[in-house]
This record gives C-alpha cells, sequence and structure tokens, in this order.
C-alpha cells in the first residue's frame, strides 16, 4: 500500500473496482510504491476532496518514448497513485 498522505485515494480506488495495473518501483530509486491505475484522474477534483497534505503534488508526464501518466505524488515519501495522461486516454473512465 501506499504511504497514509495517498492512502485515502488509493484504497477508494480500489472499493470501487477501478483496475490497478501496475504496483512497484516505477522509475528509478527515487520511486518507492507507485500505485497505476486503469481511468483518468480528475486531478483538481480529487484534490479539492481529498485535501491532500502540502507535500503531495500534482504530476503530469506526456512522454513520449517512456509512457505517460497523470496523478499524484508524496515528495516526502516517494510513493505516488496514477492514472492514465488526459491527452493519451486509451478510453478509460475519469475518476473525480
Amino acid at each position: 500500500m501506499v504511504c497514509e498522505h495517498l492512502s485515502a485515494l488509493e484504497r477508494e480506488l480500489l472499493e470501487h473496482g477501478v483496475k490497478e495495473t501496475f504496483r512497484g518501483q516505477a522509475w528509478s530509486e527515487n520511486c518507492r510504491e507507485w500505485a497505476y491505475f486503469e481511468c483518468v484522474l480528475d486531478l483538481a477534483a480529487l484534490r479539492a476532496r481529498f485535501g491532500f497534505a502540502p507535500c503531495v503534488a500534482g504530476h503530469v508526464h506526456r512522454g513520449t518514448h517512456d509512457g505517460a501518466e497523470a496523478g499524484f505524488v508524496c515528495n516526502q515519501c516517494k510513493d505516488a497513485v496514477m492514472g492514465a495522461h488526459p491527452d493519451v486516454n486509451p478510453g478509460w473512465p475519469i475518476y473525480s
């Protein structure tokens, strides 16, 4: 499970049956537990609803060779909850 700063979002996604597509060390040694879900996360709506701690930042990466993602990263614990990048959405639902 991801850190306490992101666990409520992760728990809600799992409880709502959103499919997890990857979990683990995604990028480098600077990542601990990154969980990817089969949805597009509405970052503004989720930030407003969950009231994340200041250490949680939005993360948007639209890579051309190394994937595309958007979600939240805890800069303190190096954990993340990610969905698809909205511009590269493979038809997945928007989660808000």
